[in-house]
């Protein structure tokens, strides 16, 4: 298995009104010259947990960190005019936060980062404060 020590969260930063399916984003992805989706996880608007990459193998989603990290992507992160913002469906956040645990669980001192938190990133992604997750995850230690 990959040392793990990121969760790298994105977002696709789409309007309300684009879906992305998990078929489209995959085929988006190929068409860049990948294997498949460059993601681990992918969340659409209806909170449903599709499957992109095995863990065991390289991410395709944050250059420099791709190694040692598992990236999980979350279908949003635009406003209807295009702006940043934090879209997140309810059924999403709970979703997000299920599979944080379950990550956690594996990968106990991995830390939890938004896409923008990286060095040499200039993006928006994920559009919302990660430090949410990561606060609540550092709380929850001993």
């Amino acid at each position: 298995m990959r040392r793990i020590d990121l969760i790298i969260i994105h977002c696709t930063a789409s309007r309300p009104d684009q879906h992305i399916t998990m078929e489209q984003l995959d085929k988006m992805h190929k068409a860049r010259g990948w294997k498949c989706c460059g993601y681990h996880y992918y969340i659409t608007r209806d909170g449903q947990l599709h499957f992109g990459r095995p863990e065991e193998m390289v991410g395709a989603h944050a250059r420099h960190y791709n190694a040692h990290s598992i990236g999980i992507c979350y279908e949003g992160g635009l406003d209807e005019k295009g702006r940043p913002a934090d879209t997140r469906t309810p059924a999403q956040k709970l979703t997000l936060h299920t599979l944080l645990v379950s990550l956690k669980a594996d990968f106990p001192d991995a830390e939890i980062m938004g896409h923008n938190e990286l060095e040499g990133v200039h993006k928006d992604c994920p559009c919302f404060p990660v430090s949410i997750y990561r606060n609540y995850f550092n709380n929850l230690k001993p």
